[in-house]
């Protein structure tokens, strides 16, 4: 059996592996390049396999760096089945919808080749096949069974990962051995998801890294940094400028802010979400309450809207959208992209920036090569829309926000798969691959790993390919 690495390997997007025993071959994920104007151009290279020979797809979650090539996998010949919760399917086709539907923003993007087409979208839609957790799936051939014997056999495993809305982490079982791949794990606890599962054991375990070099150390104090930045802001007759993942950053920060509300914590200001596609993914987590937290399902039962509140603004249109200039400050502005990369953000970003009155502030992660990363290391000026404009605004940051496990919860979630599978005595962890982090962080956990959990740990190149 061997394991291919073609994205999610030291960059923390892009995430695609290769799953090959016999005559099978599986993708994990199918992710999209994410942050550098060099990064996003290997998104329009062709696949390093041939998509016809693939028999399924098994995706971790809706982000587009785990699901943002499946339309560029189909319209090159892939035709299996793509499996996945029934809100990842739901938000996945959002979230392409989104990506077909957007339009250049800058001039340096204007002449980008298209990835795929509305024609390739709708044949990817037609090939999802939803999963609940823990069931137990056989993987279907695109051969005929009778050239598949049983060694050959894949089952694969969803548990829930607790990051976004139906995020998943996948246990594959193939040739007497189980991989498991983390994708990306919740930061815990979380106020509206379930906690993060542990799976049992494991043979070979592929480990995300974003944070593999650090902790969240304002975890448990989010909310009240929330409310001071408020506070300090609306105290200056500032805008707010908070740019956030359409999924689960803003649904998470908007079930936190209508607490302040409710409890008259925070000013009573305009609150304006400045996202069609966060505006839309609010829909499919009204959905899938079972997904929640114990706390948030108490809630809703009570009778709570935890996703509207007072002076709460929502602006799908892009008519609503520009009318938030004539809202006086002070204000609250929640609007993709997360790493100011595109999307509405960069209008306001554009018009309060010079303003040293008002402030940025990041909750979400900020990769390296981004817009958000420059002005969160101290950019003094960025470039919007072919135009320069000064940073005299306050930068702030929230880590406690982020979707992604730190060192210490990483580390917990590795310990806890190899202590269960010694008092299990079956599939001892033999090998940990490290991926999906850049090249500092990503090595701090494999160091990590070695010294105290005594387990091999690997950082795989771009394309390498590994027996296991």
């Amino acid at each position: 059996m061997f394991l291919s690495f073609f994205g999610g390997t030291k960059i923390v997007t892009g995430a695609n592996y290769l799953l090959e025993t016999g005559k099978r071959k599986i993708l994990i994920d199918c992710g999209m390049f994410q942050g550098s104007k060099e990064l996003e151009r290997k998104n329009l290279d062709p696949f390093p396999y041939n998509p016809k020979e693939i028999d399924a797809v098994l995706l971790t979650h809706a982000h587009l760096d785990h699901i943002g090539r499946l339309p560029k996998l189909v319209k090159d010949g892939f035709c299996g089945k793509i499996f996945g919760t029934s809100a990842t399917l739901d938000l996945t086709r959002l979230m392409l919808k989104d990506e077909l539907n957007l339009q250049p923003q800058e001039s340096d993007l204007s002449e980008r080749e298209s990835l795929f087409s509305q024609k390739d979208l709708e044949k990817t839609f037609t090939l999802f096949q939803a999963v609940e957790y823990h069931q137990k799936i056989q993987i279907p051939s695109l051969f005929s069974q009778s050239s598949i014997n049983a060694k050959e056999e894949i089952f694969f495993k969803l548990l829930d990962a607790g990051h976004i809305l139906g995020s998943a982490i996948i246990e594959v079982f193939a040739e007497g051995k189980k991989i498991v791949f983390s994708g990306d794990l919740g930061n815990q606890p979380t106020p509206l998801l379930r906690p993060t599962e542990f799976p049992s054991s494991a043979d070979y375990i592929l480990v995300e890294s974003t944070y593999g070099d650090r902790t969240h150390p304002d975890l448990l104090q989010r909310k009240d940094l929330l409310e001071d930045t408020i506070e300090e802001v609306v105290g200056k007759g500032g805008v707010l400028m908070i740019p956030a993942f359409a999924l689960e950053r803003t649904q998470e920060l908007l079930y936190e802010l209508n607490e302040l509300v409710e409890n008259d914590r925070i000013p009573k200001v305009p609150v304006f979400v400045d996202s069609p596609l966060a505006i839309h993914s609010i829909e499919v987590y009204k959905k899938y309450e079972r997904y929640y937290s114990k706390e948030a399902a108490y809630l809703l039962r009570s009778g709570d809207k935890i996703f509207d509140f007072p002076r709460l603004i929502f602006t799908p249109d892009v008519n609503q959208s520009k009318r938030i200039n004539d809202t006086p400050p002070p204000k609250v502005i929640i609007a993709g992209s997360g790493m100011s990369t595109g999307g509405r953000i960069l209008y306001h970003e554009e018009r309060y920036l010079p303003d040293p009155q008002n402030c940025l502030l990041f909750i979400c992660y900020q990769a390296e090569g981004t817009r958000g990363r420059a002005i969160q290391d101290g950019a003094k000026e960025v470039e919007i829309f072919g135009k320069i404009v000064p940073v005299k605004a306050k930068i702030k940051s929230i880590q406690g926000y982020s979707a992604h496990a730190d060192r210490e919860g990483l580390f917990k979630w590795l310990y806890h798969i190899k202590s269960s599978a010694l008092i299990q005595k079956q599939h001892q962890v033999k090998k940990i691959f490290v991926v999906q982090g850049e090249e500092k962080p990503a090595r701090a956990l494999k160091q990590l790993i070695m010294d105290h959990l005594g387990v091999e740990a690997v950082l795989p190149e771009y394309g390498e390919k590994v027996k296991i």
